[in-house]
């Protein structure tokens, strides 16, 4: 099987694209850490990959707000570019840095103008834990066999999904757009640090109506392996993948 090509892109400020290179050859792809002016210039071309993905970090130093200036730089320079990859069902992948990008360039919850923001923390500081996650039944192909109760950790201060008007939050539940929410151990609602932002809904991460564009404010690439988990012994583990192993599997079985 020819192994599938993702675009890992970064800028200043960028600081998870190793991990989350190491994550996409674990899991069996041809992962490239690309800087956004290679693209800019047609040095790289964004066609020649199978996947784009946004990584964690504090891109730009986060200046204005987190992701804003990148988001900028991607609406104003590489948007036709990244809107034809999409039209291609490509898909587009952000994680953290990379969700508030998603957001914030008008991508999720669907392409166009920005309907909703990841905005400051209710605890007014930058949250730094391993949570619980309800992964929800969803119409992305990339959490599948992920249904029930995993732990990723969380690294933000922006990170509490609001959205414009309710009705926009009504849509994005009827319609199976809600990847995960934060919950206690048992996948009941939590409230902080249970929800470590206080997230409309619980959100933790949402995808596009195609199931294809993703965003999440969880690590998954920070999550690997099974004793990367703060309770691995206690879980009755005996090493192997972690729960943030089988996002990327998915993703790269996807192209299979």
């Amino acid at each position: 099987m020819v192994k599938p090509r993702m675009l890992i892109l970064r800028v200043g400020g960028t600081n998870c694209d190793l991990e989350t290179e190491w994550a996409f050859r674990l899991a069996g792809a041809l992962p490239e850490r690309v800087h956004l002016n290679m693209l800019k210039s047609g040095e790289k071309k964004l066609d020649n990959y199978q996947a784009l993905v946004i990584p964690g970090g504090f891109s730009y130093g986060d200046d204005i707000s987190a992701g804003k200036v990148l988001a900028n730089k991607i609406r104003y320079g590489i948007k036709e570019e990244i809107t034809s990859f999409i039209g291609k069902g490509r898909p587009v992948l952000g994680i953290c840095n990379g969700f508030q990008v998603l957001i914030k360039s008008g991508f999720l919850p669907w392409p166009g103008r920005q309907e909703a923001t990841l905005a400051w923390n209710e605890s007014a500081r930058f949250e730094d834990r391993w949570v619980y996650l309800k992964v929800e039944e969803s119409v992305s192909p990339f959490f599948k066999g992920m249904r029930g109760i995993i732990r990723l950790p969380v690294a933000h201060a922006e990170g509490r999904f609001l959205v414009r008007e309710p009705k926009i939050l009504e849509s994005i539940e009827s319609k199976k757009l809600v990847l995960m929410r934060y919950c206690d151990s048992s996948g009941r609602h939590a409230g902080y640090p249970g929800n470590p932002n206080g997230s409309a809904g619980d959100i933790a991460g949402i995808c596009d109506p195609s199931g294809l564009i993703v965003g999440m404010m969880p690590h998954p690439e920070r999550a690997l392996l099974d004793f990367f988990c703060p309770d691995s012994r206690g879980r009755g583990k005996k090493g192997g993948e972690g729960d943030g192993y089988s996002f990327f599997k998915n993703v790269v079985d996807y192209f299979r």
